[in-house]
């Protein structure tokens, strides 16, 4: 393998983005954010890239940032990051969430704190059996910083959120599961099977059709119903002129599978 921190592979319409620490349990590093950063907004310019998976090698998904000497705790003890100069427009976590094109998170094994929130900023998650989700953020003096706090209560409500938040549980696959955090369980060698299976039928579908109906949901959570259903006939307008409508609209009428090009 690569020893490169962050691999990044495309594959029939599908980027694949990986941390490659596994010595050092995927811990992540300033430069590897960097890293992280410029593959998202790569894949999500890419035309040919229809879905995104993030996952770990070895055996974590991804253990945090590396606090052992790094250069992002050396930086913020200095003083060197504050809230006057603090940018976070580039950052993984806010770049990953205003991305049109579907995330999935391969959980091969377990994610604390700031894996844990990358992990959670994904549309969808599937997660090892064997895997669990550390909310390790107070037991360590700080908040869940990439995220976590706008994510978590909107998933599973304020209670539940603010029990595992605040008490820094670890929970495990099951318990993930039955709170809704991931879509469904595997096997710990097919979870990156079960989510490329899962990315290749998205990326079987119209790509401009499924870009639409991610930015709709993103805008849903800040929109009353009215002016909602007002911006989703403002995306279709759009839709019902490109060529993957009317090739949508031929095969279901031949019945046949649609080939879109995303245009």
């Amino acid at each position: 393998m690569s020893d490169e921190a962050v691999l990044y592979e495309v594959v029939d319409h599908v980027a694949t983005i990986t941390f490659n620490r596994p010595e050092q349990q995927n811990t992540i590093s300033g430069p590897m954010l960097n890293s992280l950063t410029e593959y998202l907004l790569q894949a999500d310019a890419d035309t040919d890239v229809r879905a995104i998976i993030i996952t770990g090698a070895g055996k974590f998904f991804c253990a945090g940032l590396d606090l052992r000497g790094s250069d992002i705790t050396d930086n913020l003890s200095e003083g060197k990051s504050s809230p006057a100069n603090l940018d976070l427009r580039n950052t993984p976590p806010t770049v990953l969430h205003n991305l049109d094109t579907p995330t999935i998170a391969a959980l091969n094994g377990s994610a604390a704190g700031y894996g844990m929130d990358l992990a959670l900023g994904c549309d969808i998650r599937i997660m090892s059996d064997a895997a669990k989700l550390a909310a390790a953020f107070t037991a360590r003096g700080v908040v869940p910083e990439s995220g976590g706090t706008w994510i978590l209560p909107r998933l599973i409500g304020w209670s539940k959120a603010s029990e595992i938040i605040f008490t820094g549980k670890t929970l495990t696959a099951v318990e993930c599961v039955e709170m809704g955090l991931v879509s469904r369980l595997a096997n710990n060698n097919e979870v990156f099977a079960e989510a490329q299976k899962t990315a290749k039928e998205i990326a079987s579908n119209a790509p401009l059709a499924v870009q639409a109906s991610k930015r709709m949901m993103r805008m849903s959570m800040n929109e009353n119903f009215n002016d909602h259903v007002h911006h989703v006939f403002l995306q279709l307008l759009p839709l019902f002129q490109s060529e993957d409508f009317k090739e949508g609209m031929a095969s279901f009428m031949e019945k046949r599978p649609p080939e879109f090009k995303g245009r």
